[in-house]
């Protein structure tokens, strides 16, 4: 993976247990332009690489901003980054999409829960820049954990709820006025835990579709492997393999000496998704979204696995 070094500027603790750093250049060049939604690979002080989302606006040059929550079973990554002081060097790479604001959409529902509030800032900063109809609603146990909660009162003209100490089994009855007002042009957004991101899509989909409602997500999806088999992958390049039905497509062909950029290998962070030529892919990830799976031209090397005998990629 190619990275380039950052300086941190400035450090922010921005609510119980979460720290924002801003990141700039040490050369003082500005940064390569990126899309809201995006997400960097960050090396920390341990060597651990994990991702975390830009939240801060999207056509800032001069500095990127990542918020890092800090996990109870953090296994150096988030630790670290929580000991980093303005002045210290870190690595990130370049940014990537899983998500991002739909074009087509007339009105625009972002719904964030707890530190899935992240990318949803980001777009946030581009849909009020653009003038866009939309509105962010914020889901946290409390005030003093919900990240940035003062920026986003005072920053976004009256567009953001912020939802504190509801119950997951009251979201709906939160969300539902929200959905019934919304028309088959409208999109949502979605991130936080995985249960309640499932809540909201359950709310949304019925009105708006299912593959309207875009959802980032920061762990695995559990898969069931029973029952997986053998099949060939072959590379546009003509080299075929045998993948067990016990090996993922990424490990044999790093295996076989051939590079894979990668990073989660848990289908997490899209590092990985390359071109389907040929054959049907079975997507087991939870990076690609319901019309990247429909589509069936990509597939997630880490995770994800063959419906027909064959499988064709081309390597992106």
């Amino acid at each position: 993976m190619t990275t380039i070094p950052v300086r941190v500027a400035d450090v922010v603790d921005e609510a119980e247990g979460i720290r924002s750093l801003r990141l700039v250049r040490p050369d003082g060049l500005p940064f390569g332009p990126h899309r809201a939604g995006a997400h960097v690979d960050v090396v920390g002080p341990t060597g651990v690489l994990r991702q975390y989302s830009l939240c801060g606006p999207p056509d800032d040059a001069a500095s990127l901003l990542i918020a890092v929550k800090r996990e109870r079973s953090s296994r150096g990554g988030s630790a670290a980054l929580h000991e980093v002081a303005p002045g210290d060097e870190l690595h990130i790479g370049a940014p990537r999409n899983l998500l991002g604001v739909d074009p087509e959409a007339d009105r625009h529902v972002l719904v964030a829960g707890g530190i899935g509030v992240t990318p949803l800032l980001g777009m946030a900063h581009a849909l009020h820049r653009a003038g866009a109809d939309f509105t962010l609603h914020y889901f946290a146990r409390s005030r003093s954990e919900a990240a940035f909660a003062d920026l986003l009162e005072t920053g976004f003209a009256g567009r953001v709820r912020l939802h504190l100490g509801v119950p997951r089994a009251g979201h709906a009855a939160v969300l539902g006025p929200v959905a019934a007002g919304l028309g088959p042009g409208a999109a949502v957004y979605t991130c936080g835990p995985e249960g309640f991101m499932d809540g909201v899509r359950a709310v949304f989909a019925p009105v708006v579709g299912d593959d309207r409602v875009h959802v980032e997500r920061f762990t695995a999806t559990e898969v069931d492997t029973t029952g997986d088999t053998a099949f060939t992958v072959a590379l546009d390049t003509g080299e075929e393999f045998e993948v067990p039905a016990d090996r993922s497509i990424l490990e044999v062909l790093t295996d076989n000496g051939i590079e894979v950029f990668r990073s989660c290998e848990e289908g997490v962070c899209g590092s990985c998704v390359s071109g389907v030529v040929e054959g049907v892919p079975e997507h087991r990830d939870s990076c690609l979204s319901a019309a990247d799976r429909a589509a069936g031209d990509q597939i997630a090397l880490c995770v994800s696995r063959a419906r027909t005998p064959r499988l064709v990629v081309e390597l992106y």
